[in-house]
């Protein structure tokens, strides 16, 4: 909601890292919001999935936790950055997509 209430269209949610690898792969979304934390497999391995691929979708992971927490984690995962859910915004996002 805090997305399209800023103008951004989105175009899939997903349940788990699973369906999240899924998902980017068959929408081709431009960027991947990704939690840390899913029930199978965590943001980081779906994160380092989604962005193996040719072409794929800038990822930015997100947690309650604070990104300092993973210390190396999001840059080996190829994730762009990090923001945590607690400082999640629109212009958070924006700054860390570029």
């Amino acid at each position: 909601m805090l997305l399209q209430s800023e103008g951004y269209e989105v175009i899939g949610e997903a349940e788990n890292g699973e369906e999240a690898v899924e998902a980017a792969l068959r929408l081709r979304p431009d960027w991947v919001l990704l939690d840390v934390n899913l029930p199978d497999i965590d943001g980081f391995e779906v994160a380092s999935r989604i962005t193996s691929e040719e072409d794929s979708p800038v990822v930015v992971l997100t947690s309650s936790r604070d990104g300092s927490d993973f210390g190396p984690l999001v840059e080996r995962s190829g994730a762009r950055g990090f923001v945590a859910k607690s400082e999640l915004s629109v212009m958070a996002l924006e700054a860390v997509l570029g």
